[in-house]
């Protein structure tokens, strides 16, 4: 479906995975700007939305995913990964408990996969998963701002990430950690999106700004940084969205194999691009090593950031160093290296 906010002056419509949403109101860098230095709101409607009631939901989860549900208290929520037999990455979303459903917001396109497969895991659990995107829908907000935009809807910002807070009418809000200083996500009833969007008082900001800001924060996206044969431990989803102490799941052994190993076979890496050719590279462009060379990994998500400039995130060979000589097709590719804290 598309977003009410995807006919708005200006919009531009995003095309491939993000169809129906905006990709930009007419400014991209001005957009960025707004998310990075102020506040702005995007749209993120196309996302997916699964409502999980009943008294065994959480105990139910746990058992079936990557992350530490049973104990999760009232108005909190987490991230969380369902995974293959073999350890891969199948599913990735974000989770909002408020007492008595969870709320799980996923990629675009892998409701009904993630749906069929949480159905037929009922047995005899006390839940009921249902696909309720028709009726919800998510908004970010985003930057420094955030708590001062959402005080003109009557809340108060999240004193930490993954907290909840309710809105008023209906409703949550459930601070991030990324993308950007501040962020904010709202699961919103959808019609209510527009009202809610203009008593936030903020411009709005297409998904071309918030992935920018999501690539420069080295954040992943399922099947952007992550093929078939992709484990936790490459775009490292450990911890936000894995917990290493909980019980057995599906995948488990092989989280636990790698971790304790220490040698996962990729890594994801971001990467500068030397911008000589205007078209960004597309999702899984190879990256090789040397202009003609073999390939040691594959391009995720390219975008065109306000202050760094052509950049990407890339799934790379573990032992691919960081100053190998890595190309983008005809673009030259540099790592960016990951700084050791003090």
């Amino acid at each position: 479906m598309t977003s009410p906010l995807a006919f708005r002056p200006g919009a531009v419509l995003a095309e491939g995975t993000d169809a129906g949403v905006a990709a930009h109101y007419g400014d991209p860098f001005r957009e960025q700007r707004h998310l990075s230095e102020d506040v702005g709101v995007v749209d993120r409607g196309n996302r997916g939305v699964i409502a999980v009631p009943g008294a065994d939901r959480l105990s139910w989860l746990h058992s079936l995913t990557s992350q530490h549900l049973a104990a999760l208290p009232p108005w909190h929520g987490t991230e969380a990964l369902v995974l293959s037999p073999h350890g891969h990455v199948e599913h990735h979303f974000l989770v909002a408990d408020d007492g008595g459903t969870t709320w799980l917001d996923v990629e675009p396109g892998t409701t009904e996969g993630l749906l069929g497969y949480l159905q037929k895991m009922v047995f005899f659990m006390r839940v009921e998963p249902t696909d309720v995107t028709a009726d919800w829908a998510v908004l970010s907000v985003v930057g420094p701002d955030t708590g001062e935009a959402l005080g003109r809807l009557g809340v108060v910002l999240p004193p930490e990430p993954y907290r909840l807070a309710s809105l008023p009418g209906g409703g949550l809000v459930r601070r991030m950690p990324w993308p950007g200083e501040v962020a904010a996500d709202l699961l919103v009833p959808r019609d209510a999106v527009e009202a809610t969007v203009d008593r936030l008082g903020a411009p709005l900001a297409g998904v071309w700004a918030f992935e920018a800001l999501r690539v420069a924060a080295r954040r992943p996206r399922l099947a952007f940084e992550t093929d078939h044969r992709t484990i936790v431990q490459e775009p490292e989803w450990i911890p936000t969205a894995v917990h290493l102490e909980k019980g057995c799941y599906r995948g488990q052994e092989t989280v636990a194999r790698v971790h304790n190993l220490g040698r996962p076979p990729r890594r994801m890496v971001l990467l500068h691009l030397d911008g000589v050719s205007e078209e960004l590279p597309a999702q899984g462009t190879p990256i090789t090593l040397g202009r003609d060379g073999r390939p040691v990994g594959f391009v995720g998500t390219a975008v065109r950031h306000h202050e760094l400039g052509h950049i990407a995130l890339g799934l790379v060979k573990r032992n691919t160093t960081d100053d190998a000589d890595l190309w983008v097709g005809e673009t030259r590719a540099a790592v960016d290296p990951v700084l050791e804290s003090a």
